[in-house]
């Protein structure tokens, strides 16, 4: 009875009242529209969704179908310095393999090239937690209460630049790309800076301020599985050293699949690349550094263009597709029995 009573107005001198105020907002009365679903209305919907999910899925399909790729498998191309790697006293011994293809036919236009991996889960959630953003920030900040465990410091307190299992582990394989003539051998120019994406080169990553790099990471130490600081990942560009390196910053940017491609470089062009990569005679040169035995993986080397929907992926239109097919379906279905239950409603009136 009390909490009945406490709704009820109240007389001045006492509790105000809790009883909402006497307006179309808080009283509920505001005009609004409520749609009639008819069986047009309804059905209309269906089919229209169908044609244009059809549509733009037959048009993510054939895109991506127009993507020329070449993809080169060199796991077991380059089986003994995979072996060689198998072994980690043998980290700081150079091996280096040669991997030879034909391109029958030009490819046309930009040529990115982007290494892949298989069987390796950048997915795991203490290894996607791994990292620590304000260190990528250039603060000075104490990595022994980040997620970086147990990649923070070594034995003797040095602490770690970059901490965590994401940055020790990044890819480390070095690729070039060589033409191959009658007569002479030309390197294909590639870029390595512009493949990352700007809000990561330009807000998520910064190097500590300092005289110089070197003197920025002072006091600092590589990690474990890296073979040189992070100060010197590129000597000829100073723009894409330390914490700013492209391929450092496009592996920070874990992917969700076991199987999955990095961009690592961009053909030059310029010369006998202006247009692209004639057909011909090619050869990858490979220093193999990064292992993939023990987990069981494969390490490709990709070459493709891209369209205005992107790579060679289907799923896109793929996934469009099978909507529109739902959609375009069930509004059959629906019609089916609209006319069933229409026409028993007919029978039964006579």
């Amino acid at each position: 009875i009390e909490n009945k009573m406490s709704f009820l107005p109240q007389k001045e001198g006492k509790h105000p009242s809790r009883c909402p105020d006497n307006s179309a907002f808080k009283q509920q009365k505001l005009p609004a529209w409520k749609p009639q679903l008819t069986t047009a209305t309804v059905l209309s919907t269906f089919f229209l969704t169908g044609a244009f999910c059809l549509s733009v899925g037959i048009c993510l399909i054939l895109s991506a179908n127009s993507v020329r790729e070449v993809q080169i498998d060199y796991s077991d191309r380059c089986s003994d310095c995979s072996k060689l790697r198998e072994n980690s006293s043998n980290w700081n011994r150079e091996c280096h393999c040669s991997v030879n293809f034909t391109l029958k036919e030009d490819i046309l236009g930009d040529v990115f090239m982007y290494y892949g991996l298989e069987n390796f889960y950048q997915n795991h959630r203490r290894y996607v937690i791994s990292r620590s953003d304000a260190q990528l920030l250039g603060q000075n900040v104490n990595i022994e209460k980040s997620y970086c465990t147990p990649f923070t410091m070594y034995r003797n307190g040095t602490p770690m630049a970059p901490c965590g299992a994401i940055a020790n582990s990044m890819f480390n394989d070095t690729i070039d790309l060589f033409y191959n003539l009658k007569s002479s051998v030309i390197q294909v120019p590639l870029l390595k800076t512009g493949n990352s994406w700007w809000t990561d080169k330009n807000v998520k990553f910064r190097n500590p301020k300092a005289y110089n790099l070197s003197s920025a990471f002072a006091g600092t130490a590589r990690p474990p599985y890296w073979w040189k600081p992070v100060y010197l990942l590129d000597e000829e560009d100073e723009r894409n050293n330390g914490y700013l390196n492209d391929d450092f910053i496009i592996w920070m940017r874990v992917s969700a699949f076991a199987t999955f491609r990095n961009l690592y470089r961009r053909v030059h062009r310029i010369r006998q690349f202006a247009d692209g990569l004639p057909a011909g005679n090619y050869t990858f040169h490979i220093s193999y550094n990064f292992p993939v035995t023990k987990f069981k993986g494969r390490k490709h080397v990709i070459l493709s263009t891209v369209v205005w929907s992107g790579g060679s992926n289907p799923f896109l239109g793929i996934a469009y597709v099978v909507s529109g097919a739902a959609a375009t379906l069930t509004g059959f279905v629906i019609t089916a029995i609209h006319l069933k239950l229409r026409k028993k409603k007919t029978y039964f009136q006579k």
